[in-house]
Order: structure tokens, then sequence, then C-alpha cells
């Protein structure tokens, strides 16, 4: 998956304006026949080790470990990563991939700010001109990756529209893109989007499971789940895609934020219904009359109304637990991991390290993706 029309079972597709159709199936031509080259493959691997510093470790938590009793934990380190997240992996691959297209110009969206420095990144060492989208409420909640992007030479947009979070962020990308799509690619930071966008970032992300599968043969450990925070998607389908056919359970955590009420979460797949978002059929937090619901998370990263299509087909499969963690839980998680393990995580990561705290004792392995560092939410923390 996905088919040839670019559905995850009835989940996907293109939904998107008319001037829009002709640059996303150049897109999907284009990358059909670029990113199965050899000489792609080689540019993007050296990338991934010298620029992104992979394979990241898969740690062993043993203090964590010791006080949940549940089974050995093991973090996959995707905070280590350069620019402190998983979001580099899909970046390079796209800007690797700009590259062969010819096109100098690179517009993003960003929530957390994670993907937006992960961009600014890419972009200073391709030299390509970069802007980045950014909703003013994640502006605020997010200064520090602001700061960070403009020193990597990005030009930062806040938009005001809207909820001013990442669904708005995500609008006016699109709106660049349309506008600019002669020189300019979008580079999109979640498995989310109109087809082929949901389908190249998990396969640019699943570098991620496939490291882990390694590492644990490697280490003579049997997995007895995987676990992974869910916004729009992507540090969770990295980890997911490559241990689907294997017998290791799978858990997706959605932000409950400060209650399960309207409005006041973002767990898309457990109140959401199927409708319509940025160009792509999935699952969505909608009113009864179609408009799309208000959101929210502590984490800016999770706060967001739909979910990629891959996730929603996984739900329906019940190949994918989805399950949700509130705010407070996140932030005990927080202090936990800082505190057992002196590591700082993101509070998109602590969603799903605050679900250990309901499992019960495993015979195997768990690993959680801890998607990036905490850095960045020292102001929220605080």
């Amino acid at each position: 998956m996905p088919d040839e029309r670019g559905y995850f079972g009835r989940y996907g597709g293109r939904f998107v304006p008319e001037t829009l159709m002709e640059a996303l199936l150049d897109l999907e031509k284009d990358y059909a026949r670029i990113s199965t080259s050899e000489d792609f493959q080689q540019k993007l691997k050296q990338e991934l080790l010298q620029f992104a510093g992979r394979p990241t470790p898969l740690y062993f938590a043993k203090r964590l470990s010791e006080k949940l009793q549940i089974g050995p934990v093991y973090l996959k380190r995707e905070d280590l990563c350069h620019t402190g997240a998983h979001k580099i992996n899909n970046c390079l691959g796209q800007a690797v991939f700009a590259s062969y297209l010819g096109k100098r110009r690179i517009v993003a969206e960003t929530g957390a700010g994670q993907h937006g420095v992960a961009t600014a990144a890419v972009c200073a060492r391709f030299g390509f001109d970069c802007v980045v989208y950014m909703g003013a409420k994640d502006v605020e909640r997010q200064q520090l990756n602001v700061r960070r992007m403009k020193l990597f030479g990005a030009e930062v947009r806040a938009v005001h529209n809207g909820s001013q979070t990442l669904k708005d962020a995500i609008n006016e990308a699109l709106r660049d893109w349309i506008s600019n799509v002669d020189t300019t690619h979008y580079l999109i930071g979640s498995v989310v989007g109109p087809h082929p966008y949901p389908m190249m970032v998990r396969n640019f992300q699943k570098v991620i499971g496939e490291e882990v599968l390694g590492q644990l043969n490697g280490a003579r450990e049997r997995a007895s789940a995987a676990i992974a925070c869910v916004g729009g998607g992507s540090n969770a389908i990295g980890l997911f895609y490559p241990l689907l056919d294997t017998d290791i359970p799978l858990i997706g955590v959605e932000a409950g934020g400060t209650a399960e009420l309207s409005g006041r979460h973002s767990a898309t797949l457990k109140y959401g219904k199927p409708g319509i978002l940025h160009g792509a059929y999935t699952y969505l937090l909608q009113k009864q009359q179609g408009q799309v619901e208000d959101t929210e998370s502590v984490a800016p990263g999770l706060d967001y109304a739909a979910v990629g299509p891959e996730h929603s087909y996984l739900k329906d499969s019940g190949r994918v637990n989805y399950v949700t963690v509130s705010d407070q839980e996140a932030i005990q998680a927080f202090h936990d991991l800082s505190e057992l393990e002196g590591i700082l995580p993101a509070l998109e990561s602590c969603h799903a390290v605050a679900y250990l705290h309901r499992m019960k004792p495993q015979t195997g392995a768990i690993v959680v993706n801890l998607s990036g560092r905490g850095d960045k939410d020292l102001g929220i923390i605080s």
C-alpha cells in the first residue's frame, strides 16, 4: 500500500483543487523514478550517516524499567538525531529529492517546530531558500525553535488564521506551493496530505523501524510491544511500518489533552470520523455539520485535528491499537525520564513514555520511539 490511486484501504487519495492535480501527478512520477535509483539511495544514505547521525541507538532504560517493573524498556533515541528529532530523516530524503528536481525553494509547515528546524537545517545544507509556516499560537509556545530556524536562514511566517496551530500552517504552505509550484517543493512534515506525500514521508521514516529490527536481533531481544506517539503520525509509522509483518503488538498514543471533551484533546482516531482534510480522506475531528473541531494538547506536535491515512487504515484493520494519554500524564513522564535516565524528552514523545505506566508486565522488550528531545518544551514545563 498505497494502491495506484494513493489509497490505504478506503483512506488517502487526492482531494485537491484542479490547479494542484498536475503537480501531484508529476511529483508521483518523479518520486517513483528518482527514489529507486541507486545514485539517489547512496546519496541519501550518506546524508543520513554524516549529517543526521544515523543509526540512532536502541537504549536500555534500566532505571525506568526497574521502577515500572514491566519488562526491559528500550528507547529508540531519535532525539539524538541532528536537530533533535526524527524529522531530519524525512527532510533529508525530500531535500535530496528536490535537488534532483532542480528546485531551489522549499516551503514547509511546522507545529512543535522540530520539522521546521530540520527543514531549515537541510535547506542551509543544500543552499535552498526556505519558508516555514507556523501557527501564531505555536510561534509563542516554541520560541526556541523559531530562533533556531531563523539562525539557519529560514523565513518563519506566523499564521494568524483559524486555531493558529498546525492545521492552519499546512493550509498556508499548500497555498504557497500552488502559487509557486514551478520553482518550489513543498516539504511536508508528516504522513498527511494528498498522495504521494503519505507514502513518501513513510518511506523516508521507515529507517527507524528497520534499525530497531536489526538492533533487537543484535541484542538477542524479542519485542513484546512497540509504542509511539501519534499526531499526524510520521514517527509512529516510521517505527510501525517495518514491524507490520511481525507479531509484535503496536501501540499508537494520541493526545488526550486536558479532558476528553470536544475541543480539549487531539485524539483523532478515538473520537474522529472519516472526512477530508488537507487533500486526504482520513479520520478527522469534526463537528456534526462537518467543520473541523478545535484541538488541544500540551504537545504542539500532536495538536492536529486529523491523522495520516495509513494510520486510519491500521486502526480499522486492528493491526495497531490506538490509545490516549492526558497532558498531565505526559508531563509526569517528562519528569520521570529526566530524573531516572538523564534524558529530556519532547512532550510529544512523553505521551508514548507515559503509556508504559498502564502496561502489565511483559515477557519481552518494550520499544518506545523517543521521537524528539525536550529542550524546546522547557518553557511549557516551567
